[in-house]
């Protein structure tokens, strides 16, 4: 029996407390991962908008002391953009130092989710003052999307790592090696949608601030990603969008739960949202703990891997505010009691887990292997993880 709704708001909310730094942003994990991330950390402050709105401005304010200001090769810096990893909070059980410096910022997508929380702060605060102090950050961020994010100018945010021992994937399914077999530069899949919304975004809050300057350019550049996107990253054959673009433009054709990040982001038609759905939801997907990362049917599935095939929360999370957003009720309240029987099923929200004939097991214990390129780490699962356990508080 799944406990009441409010005693599990109060066991998650201490959970989060323990990962509140005292300048009140959030670390995205523990043990691993105890440190800034821009990433996570922006999810989780979105996830956290409406319980403790305070979170996502210490987030912003934090990410925007280390916005990138110069070109770097060892710690992938470029002007505008947001780190992937800021120094350390306490000791790292994974000695990446010898591979970059800290703050590191091999991520294409933290820049992208800062402009993008920024807005969705002052929508659920009208803090005006804060986003007028943050609008040259923002203003930065922005430009870092077409002048270093889009390399090749055809409107995709692409990534490739300029340190070669830095991570080769820098989406959220990052690695330091070519787990999901792309080409760089690589475009995947949910970033154009983030790329798009994070355009809207500060297109808004431009007219919100009376700063109309860059508004024609900042419109224009999502009109041109919204037109090209569908006609590339379509699979015809399978009716779903492709894991990504190789750096030859042709698709990564791999079904996952990527796409399902482009529900919250506008940037799909309604035919195709619904297509998404639907492939979302389908066996090899879908398993009564949760969506997958990869379909059961793909040749590199493996239930207990670290993103091809094991199930996230977060993951789950962002897909189910897509399906709210897009008045998919229905499909929305399984993704949410699947995430709660998690809770019930380990009496915690963990980074990650495996199902496997509809049964899950934990992977906080097990021989996990992440970076087995790296000095031959073997990293175990969080048991408490930022954007898992915020994302059950809503």
């Amino acid at each position: 029996m799944i406990m009441k709704t409010e005693e599990l708001q109060k066991k998650l909310l201490t959970k989060v407390e323990q990962l509140k730094t005292p300048e009140g942003y959030l670390i995205a994990g523990y043990p691993n991962y105890n440190s800034l991330f821009g990433r996570d950390s922006l999810i989780a402050a979105w996830q956290m908008l409406k319980i403790d709105s305070g979170i996502a401005k210490a987030t912003l304010q934090i990410l925007a002391t280390y916005q990138g200001k110069k070109v770097t090769k060892k710690g992938e810096e470029e002007p505008g953009k947001i780190l992937h990893e800021g120094p350390k909070i306490t000791p790292r059980k994974i000695p990446l130092t010898e591979c970059w410096d800290f703050p590191y910022y091999g991520t294409a997508d933290a820049t992208l989710w800062f402009v993008i929380v920024a807005k969705m702060y002052f929508e659920e605060t009208k803090d005006k003052k804060f986003i007028a102090e943050m609008w040259n950050n923002i203003v930065a961020a922005v430009e870092w999307i077409s002048k270093y994010g889009d390399i090749d100018s055809d409107a995709f945010v692409e990534y490739e790592r300029k340190n070669p021992k830095g991570l080769f994937h820098q989406g959220w399914r990052d690695s330091f090696s070519n787990h999901l077999k792309i080409n760089p530069p690589v475009a995947i899949v949910e970033i154009q949608g983030y790329a798009y919304l994070a355009y809207q975004s500060a297109v808004s809050l431009a007219e919100t601030l009376g700063q109309k300057e860059a508004i024609p350019e900042w419109k224009q550049k999502a009109k041109e990603l919204h037109k090209r996107f569908h006609k590339a990253f379509w699979w015809k054959e399978e009716e779903y969008y492709a894991l990504a673009l190789n750096g030859d433009k042709t698709q990564r054709k791999s079904v996952s739960s990527n796409p399902g990040h482009l529900l919250f982001c506008g940037i799909t038609s309604k035919e195709a949202t619904e297509k998404i759905v639907r492939r979302l939801f389908q066996p090899d997907m879908l398993t009564p703990f949760g969506i997958r990362t990869m379909s059961e049917k793909d040749p590199d599935f493996d239930a207990k891997s670290y993103h091809l095939g094991s199930v996230w929360p977060h993951d789950n999370w962002i897909i189910y505010e897509g399906l709210k957003k897009q008045g998919f009720e229905k499909e929305a309240e399984t993704i949410k009691q699947s995430l709660l029987k998690v809770y019930e099923a380990f009496n915690c929200i963990p980074e990650l887990f495996e199902v496997r004939n509809k049964k899950i097991t934990s992977l906080s214990k097990g021989a996990l292997q992440q970076h087995d390129t790296l000095q031959g780490n073997v990293i175990q699962a969080n048991n408490l993880q930022a954007w898992s356990t915020c994302g059950l508080l809503n």
